[in-house]
């Protein structure tokens, strides 16, 4: 079987819709989202819908937990709360519903979900060789699929061995059948690795394999959406960059 693993769409339906697209076009038969789907861009009902369409797994991400009242604002920085104050004003009902419904943890397939990590479902950014050496003593799953960091990349611990870690770029893949694994799509809204376009990953189950994946989309719309919403500039600024 393979999954589409998309994760941090943060509001930005440019982004969105673009990965969507390329799922559609390529093997996936299930789309997994490990949570943010809102907080930072200016479509947080679209981004909504689409989720609910599309993906057969929806997590929720610390900045959904904000938007339902469940986090404080005041745990926060500055440009991320007033994003969640103006998405709490302009997200239906109905959205809002569905995202106080959801869960930042759960599996499919034997397959660790977490939008996360495995020690904090909502909080933990893993990006260090040690932090995922603790996340895998906590885990309990030979693979686990984490998001919030932004940054794509892999933690592995060989049987017997140390973990080791390491950044991804597209088109890379990794044999996942052995050993244990931490494994991180990067962010499809509001990617930080320096690479702006859209990043997801394709696993298959069948082979243990994971992909990752980059989708070119509509930046500076995304961008002037955000600006258009009176969101902070930053938040618009940041996604040329991929920062």
């Amino acid at each position: 079987m393979q999954v589409a693993i998309v994760s941090d769409i943060h509001g930005n339906r440019h982004a969105f819709q673009a990965v969507l697209e390329d799922i559609a076009a390529g093997p996936a038969v299930e789309v997994w989202c490990l949570g943010d789907v809102v907080g930072y861009g200016a479509d947080p009902n679209d981004c909504c819908e689409l989720a609910r369409e599309h993906c057969a797994v929806v997590l929720s991400g610390n900045h959904d937990l904000a938007v339902t009242g469940e986090l404080s604002l005041d745990e926060f920085s500055r440009g991320a709360a007033i994003a969640a104050r103006w998405t709490q004003e302009v997200l239906d009902p109905d959205h809002m519903q569905w995202l106080s419904s959801l869960k930042p943890e759960g599996d499919e397939r034997e397959i660790g979900l977490f939008h996360a990590s495995p020690r904090d479902p909502v909080w933990e950014y893993v990006l260090s060789t040690l932090l995922a050496e603790l996340c895998l003593d906590e885990q309990s799953r030979p693979v686990c699929l984490i998001g919030h960091s932004h940054v794509a990349l892999s933690f592995n611990r060989p049987e017997g061995d140390v973990t080791t870690g390491e950044a991804r770029r597209a088109g890379e893949s990794a044999s996942i059948g052995a050993g244990e694994w931490l494994i991180n799509p990067g962010s499809v809204g509001q990617p930080r690795d320096g690479d702006p376009r859209a990043a997801w990953l394709l696993l298959d189950t069948a082979t243990s394999t994971a992909t990752w994946k980059r989708s070119e989309y509509d930046v500076a719309g995304a961008a002037a959406a955000i600006r258009a919403a009176r969101l902070p500039d930053s938040l618009a600024e940041r996604l040329e960059y991929g920062q």
